[in-house]
């Protein structure tokens, strides 16, 4: 039996969700969300992949839809899909330059990275270091990955230079960049805190003092050092 992805997500959607979703995603024409929630959005995921394995490939061999939900139903999918950190790859480096929100971006999560950390912080290293104006979330997808897989047992010093030598303006990267450091702070404190001891500071005053900020209103920070990070922003800025 046939199906039609585009009328199955507008059967899900949620009038009343459609415009607070919409204030979320700037960057997205409010005339392409539906107000699908993000529940049903994977629930719907899991079944296609699951019922309808080759309809779901083909969705995916196109990189790019009309609607933020067929864009969300991607990004699911290329996670759901995945059995190795390559298929991964082979799916993700043609979508991502076509992401133009943080939430898409931040939707993708790949369990087979799991399967070969190395591999993946390759790519990591290319995706952080994307130019043009088709990078921005490219960028913020390695930023945020890198977070995700990286800040607990694979940690490693170094790897704060991947997010410390990005140098571009654009927003939503320097908000991953600064929650990417940010979680540092809490996580791997002894190697992050020497980063923004630094004077003249390693990163841009934004972000560093961003940084420092969503530390600071984390529960996992004690009163002592919360003084500390304080103590460590940037004044004037």
């Amino acid at each position: 039996m046939s199906i039609d992805i585009t009328s199955d997500l507008a059967a899900l959607a949620d009038p009343a969700y459609q415009a607070f979703q919409a204030k979320l995603v700037p960057t997205v024409d409010p005339a392409r969300i539906l107000g699908v929630r993000t529940p049903a959005l994977r629930r719907y995921a899991r079944s296609l992949a699951r019922s309808h394995p080759d309809e779901a490939r083909a969705f995916l061999e196109n990189p790019t839809h009309d609607l933020y939900e067929e864009m969300n139903l991607h990004a699911e999918l290329i996670g759901i899909m995945s059995r190795t950190p390559q298929e991964a790859f082979e799916l993700l480096d043609p979508f991502l330059p076509y992401v133009d929100n943080w939430a898409t971006c931040d939707l993708i999560r790949v369990p087979a990275f799991q399967h070969d950390l190395p591999a993946v912080l390759d790519r990591i290293t290319a995706w952080t270091a994307a130019t043009g104006p088709h990078g921005e979330y490219v960028v913020r997808f390695g930023v945020v990955q890198l977070m995700e897989l990286f800040l607990g047992d694979a940690f490693d010093p170094a790897q704060l230079e991947i997010v410390a030598r990005i140098d571009r303006g654009e927003y939503y990267i320097n908000m991953a960049r600064a929650w990417y450091f940010s979680c540092a702070l809490i996580k791997q404190p002894s190697s992050t805190l020497p980063l923004f001891e630094a004077r003249p500071p390693r990163l841009d005053v934004w972000t560093h003092n961003k940084a420092l900020q969503k530390a600071r209103e984390s529960r996992r920070v004690s009163p002592e050092q919360k003084a500390r990070l304080q103590e460590l922003k940037i004044k004037g800025a």
